[in-house]
């Protein structure tokens, strides 16, 4: 197996990585409104501060999966770096916003007790997960299906090719999947009335996602499949069946893990169907970009690989302490009442 190929093979663990990480991110923040809706406005905004503690530690850690993605793709693949950042430009440049919205709102949500600036906030967490959910499964799904390029190697679509019935679909399945995924995670990590609503939620996204889930491995795999990604399919569905049975149960933490895995197998079906193109052409198979094509010299690869093997664990180690301390469980008891960070307190006035 020659350096491409292994660096197809990473770059593969780390959309995964990236996808199964931010995508529990992603859910918890398109449930705000949904989880976090209280019995009265004191109880919606305590609820809602849990679900924002449970991925306030990690979330920013999260997204740096998706650079090093970025820059492995650039380094190790530079044609096809080229091809899809200035063909695909507006719906990463939308990501990039949503994301950026997103972060803000993170950040300064808790600035003052308003309800009406807090409401604004909200709405730029919920946008800014949802929109970055939908396009990276519509952006992935078009790279598996095929885009037009021509004989430079250049995209010749434009936003609208992208959002075909397939790539929808896939957009869909994406922002279903990571619902589900972040209701498993928000009932590990809660405890009371709001992890009993993630595991009653999950069971109905958790079919809904089923159903989006088998349609798009369908058309997929009838112009894409073979025999290796047939089996990732059966496997990837047969743990998403398994996290609603283990959610039922009131086993989170297998849930959860079900469908890290169903994540896992369905990028794996993704770049079993592209191998071995790592981005195929729609309208010429001769103009498709291909590991051996769009791949990077040989040193570079070699000099990539060293750094992988001395950066990664330090990396894996850091982030896996990062969730081993804040691994237990909120609840609305732990939430103290809310204070305006720009009311000078009554002492300091004096």
């Amino acid at each position: 197996m020659d350096l491409a190929v292994i660096w197809f093979l990473l770059i593969a663990v780390l959309w995964t990585g990236y996808l199964v990480l931010e995508g529990f991110d992603f859910g918890v923040g398109m449930l705000l409104p949904i989880l976090g809706k209280g019995v009265d406005a004191e109880d919606t905004e305590k609820r809602k501060r849990v679900l924002l503690n449970t991925i306030g530690p990690v979330w920013d850690g999260n997204e740096v999966w998706i650079l090093t993605a970025g820059g492995s793709t650039f380094a190790a693949f530079p044609h096809w770096y080229a091809t899809l950042f200035s063909g695909f430009y507006l719906p990463l440049l939308l990501i990039l916003v949503a994301l950026i919205v997103r972060n803000m709102g993170f950040d300064y949500r808790g600035k003052r007790a308003s309800s009406s600036w807090k409401a604004k906030w909200d709405i730029a967490i919920v946008v800014g997960s949802v929109l970055p959910a939908l396009l990276w499964g519509v952006a992935l799904t078009n790279i598996v299906n095929g885009v037009p390029i021509d004989e430079n190697m250049e995209y010749t679509g434009n936003l609208f090719t992208l959002l075909n019935p397939v790539g929808l679909i896939g957009g869909l399945t994406f922002v279903a999947l990571f619902l589900t995924h972040g209701a498993y995670f928000v009932a590990l990590k809660t405890d009371g009335p709001i992890r009993a609503d993630a595991r009653r939620f999950a069971a109905k996204t958790g079919l809904m996602t089923a159903v989006l889930a088998v349609a798009l491995l369908l058309v997929l795999g009838v112009t894409r499949g073979s025999i290796w990604s047939w089996a990732t399919t059966v496997l990837a569905a047969l743990c998403l069946l398994a996290s609603l049975a283990f959610n039922n149960t009131g086993a989170e933490g297998k849930a959860f893990l079900a469908t890290a895995l169903t994540i896992g197998l369905a990028v794996a079906t993704y770049f079993l169907m592209l191998y071995p193109d790592v981005m195929p052409s729609s309208t010429a198979a001769a103009n498709s970009l291909t590991i051996d094509n769009a791949s990077s010299t040989d040193y570079t690869l070699k000099i990539m690989t060293i750094a992988a093997l001395v950066f990664t664990p330090i990396v894996l180690l850091y982030q896996g302490w990062t969730y081993w301390v804040f691994r237990k469980r909120i609840s609305t008891a732990h939430i103290p009442p809310a204070q305006d960070p720009l009311e000078v307190p009554a002492a300091a006035a004096r």
